[in-house]
């Protein structure tokens, strides 16, 4: 059978069932496609074909003696490469992770692997997440596959572009001001950041560890709630994971939808935004005025101050957690193997333990990387913490309140994802607060907590994706599902894929 690679997690999970295709069938079609076009694309950092044809062979076993695991058993899923994946390089996209192989498993990987899922391959994506265009990672830059000049979005832009351009059947992503839901807009397809906690981070190389969240990227809104299924619980080596049982988000798939409220957030709109964007997300809205759900407007004044919240909390988590990173245990490092030699030799420029931090930090971190530990140690230095992180601490609790304050009256808010379709490669490069502004409508959600996905909504002039952000309240993922699928249901967008 021919381009199985075009397949949703629902309809290859159908096919494996009726036995009109196997685990190693879908897989080789998935490998194929990769060859094909990777070149091209540039979405992944590491291809695991023989891993992937074992796992997928294993499955096939498991199925013929009718032992299916999950709905995802077979399925080839691939990993943005910031996941621990026991004995398969993890680089964060980074030199200073290049030869790094775990000998561990991250908890979300695992509840894969355990439902029978193969692992395709590592993505690419902005170096330790850090970045909206993936052009900061160390190794290469991924295109985004509607227009090769063009970036995917970021972080997880190699997740967006590998699951667009059906180079794996879905993917999983993080979320810490926009990463998943940004370059899911940008690449046209399904996002999904959830509510803080609902995810395991343990195995997951931290970026600003009070807002990364874990989350599905995928072709489809029920494919979406296929993976949150397998990856949410609670976990006991992730302190911040939620007690409350997790739902069967599938269950939510199609109900009606005319008793919801949803409220459009002022702030969101105005200034700054695409007009072409503007009107695609105007329409959305017409959408589901027509189907009969109220639509009223509504206001976040916090909101204004969630950008410079954000970074000032992100800098200073980042300089905490990049930290362990000195080329004294793992990772690159000026003296592996090496002993520190006298600091009387001649021309050797490490001669104290100070050296080797700086000099394997230097030649193994990249700029974007650098510029965010040095602004994080600044704002938490002596005299100006109390000005800078302890304030943005305060102000984040006013945002968190505008939102539980505003669910009170509405059941959802829609906003853009991104002010823009994709922007051409290198266009903000050196400018990066512009690349900041990128994030301006997704980075206010991680501050509160709450749930929120991107679904494709139409596409510009120049056929770029454009996607709407559907903004729940805390583990309000479920009517995330209701209307999103009510969305996708009279709609085409996410069913169209790129000309490669």
């Amino acid at each position: 059978m021919k381009h199985l690679y075009k397949l949703t997690i629902k309809e290859a999970s159908d096919k494996l069932y009726r036995g009109e295709i196997t685990s190693v069938e879908l897989v080789n079609s998935v490998m194929e496609r990769i060859e094909q076009i990777e070149d091209k694309v540039g979405a992944y950092i590491t291809v695991t074909r023989e891993l992937a044809l074992e796992q997928a062979k294993k499955s096939d076993e498991r199925r013929k003696k009718g032992r299916v695991l999950s709905p995802i058993d077979g399925i080839p899923i691939a990993v943005k490469d910031l996941f621990n994946t026991k004995g398969v390089r993890t680089t964060a996209a980074s030199k200073i992770l290049d030869d790094f192989v775990p000998q561990y498993e991250s908890t979300a990987t695992k509840k894969l692997w355990d439902a029978g899922a193969v692992l395709v391959g590592k993505t690419n994506l902005d170096q330790f997440a850090m970045g909206s265009s993936t052009e900061t990672s160390a190794f290469k830059t991924t295109k985004n596959p509607w227009d090769l000049s063009r970036v995917p979005g970021g972080s997880s832009g190699g997740s967006a572009a590998a699951v667009a351009a059906d180079m794996c059947i879905a993917a999983l992503g993080t979320d810490t001001g926009g990463s998943i839901r940004q370059p899911a807009s940008l690449c046209g397809i399904v996002g999904l950041k959830p509510t803080y906690g609902r995810v395991s981070r343990y195995g997951v190389n931290a970026m600003a560890s009070s807002l990364d969240t874990i989350g599905p990227m995928t072709k489809t809104v029920e494919d979406a709630a296929i993976l949150l299924n397998i990856i949410a619980g609670q976990d006991k080596y992730d302190s911040t994971t939620l007690a409350t049982k997790v739902p069967n988000y599938l269950s939510s798939l199609g109900q009606d939808i005319k008793d919801l409220t949803i409220g459009i957030p002022k702030e969101f709109y105005g200034k700054g935004m695409d007009s072409e964007v503007d009107m695609i997300v105007k329409n959305a809205i017409n959408i589901f005025k027509e189907r009969g759900i109220k639509v009223v407007e509504v206001s976040l004044p916090s909101v204004k101050y969630a950008l410079d919240v954000y970074y000032i909390i992100v800098w200073a988590e980042v300089a905490s957690n990049m930290a362990r990173y000195d080329g004294i245990r793992y990772g690159h490092s000026k003296i592996k193997n090496q002993k520190l030699v006298s600091s009387k030799s001649e021309g050797s420029k490490i001669k104290n333990l100070e050296d080797v931090y700086i000099t394997s930090r230097t030649e193994g971190l990249g700029d974007e990387v650098k510029r965010r530990v040095m602004l994080g140690n600044y704002v938490l230095s002596s005299g100006y913490y109390d000005a800078y992180y302890k304030k943005a601490q305060q102000v984040r609790n006013l945002v968190k309140q505008d939102f539980e304050k505003v669910f009170k009256n509405v059941d959802i808010l829609l906003t853009p994802v991104s002010p823009t379709a994709a922007f051409k490669i290198a266009e903000k490069t050196d400018n990066p607060l512009q690349m900041y502004l990128s994030d301006i409508h997704t980075v206010p959600i991680n501050p509160a907590g709450v749930p929120a996905m991107s679904i494709p909504a139409g596409f510009t002039k120049n056929n770029l994706p454009v996607g709407i952000q559907l903004i729940a309240p805390q583990c309000g993922e479920e009517t995330i599902f209701k209307l999103a699928s009510a969305f996708e249901k009279v709609t085409d967008f996410h069913k169209q894929r790129p000309n490669l």
